[in-house]
């Protein structure tokens, strides 16, 4: 005779694994290992530069191509590249009026339509080479701008950027870095610049300043100093924390002989001192 099985155990499901956010896990720890030291910076760079607020720089698709263009080039000659494309493809849009901020480092671009970017994006290759030539790194580029608004266009129908507003910021940033040669730089650039969204660019002035006080791992790479710094900052202080460091990097905290004797930051500074707390 054989026996009855014992019933069935109901097995329990296995537990979900919950994913932190690292900018906020590393908020916290970064807090608990040096208490106000993100206060600390944004209250001393403040001090010597102020709190600059927002406001738009330029429409969305010129704030990306004249950002593009100064990718491992200097602001001024980005300037000098995109008043060309005004000129030889220009459009009977509005004037627009370029409003750059600490944060920009050229002169400014003049009130002028923006290009007519179907013109940029059809122009024969080596003609527009030769158009943006000043602004240096021209055969890369050409192509690359090409390239970029052919995919705006056919993603969208047109080359405007505006829609990008009524989205959420990571989904916007990661819309534009889906294009090719574009990352998370550039992209924040034109969100943050051009629609006020909370993101935080890192460019060589911002990195520099973020490694030596000590806001950043030592090993973080850029792509995650971007993230991270979403959880070290809130919202209404990106802008400002942007445009402050880039203008500390540029003006006190240099690659070479940083004027440490003007640096408001120096009591916690780990370039200064390894242990500052």
């Amino acid at each position: 005779m054989s026996q009855a099985r014992p019933p069935a155990t109901k097995r329990k499901a296995p537990k979900k694994r919950r994913f932190s956010n690292p900018g906020t896990s590393y908020a916290k720890r970064l807090e608990r290992y040096r208490p106000g030291i993100v206060s600390f910076v944004l209250d001393g760079l403040a001090g010597l530069y102020g709190r600059e607020t927002w406001q738009r720089r330029l429409d969305p698709t010129s704030e990306l191509i004249l950002t593009i263009l100064t990718q491992n080039s200097a602001d001024t000659n980005a300037e000098v590249a995109f008043e060309a494309l005004r000129r030889a493809y220009p459009s009977n849009l509005p004037p627009e009026t370029h409003n750059p901020g600490s944060g920009w480092g050229g002169f400014g671009l003049s009130a002028a339509p923006p290009p007519d970017w179907a013109a940029v994006e059809f122009a024969p290759i080596a003609e527009l080479t030769n158009v943006i030539r000043p602004g240096g790194l021209a055969n890369q580029k050409a192509p690359r701008l090409q390239a970029t608004l052919r995919r705006i266009r056919e993603e969208r129908g047109d080359y405007s950027l505006e829609f990008l507003a009524d989205m959420q910021p990571l989904e916007a940033r990661a819309w534009l870095t889906s294009i090719n040669g574009i990352g998370n730089k550039t992209a924040s650039i034109v969100l943050l610049f051009c629609f006020g969204l909370p993101l935080f660019p890192i460019d060589r002035h911002v990195e520099r300043v973020a490694r030596r006080v000590g806001l950043l791992p030592p090993k973080a790479t850029i792509d995650q100093a971007h993230d991270l710094f979403l959880g070290l900052l809130r919202p209404d202080q990106m802008y400002e924390a942007h445009v402050n460091m880039i203008q500390h990097g540029r003006k006190v905290c240099h690659a070479q002989r940083p004027e440490h004797e003007r640096c408001p930051l120096i009591d916690r500074c780990r370039f200064v001192d390894p242990k500052a707390p």
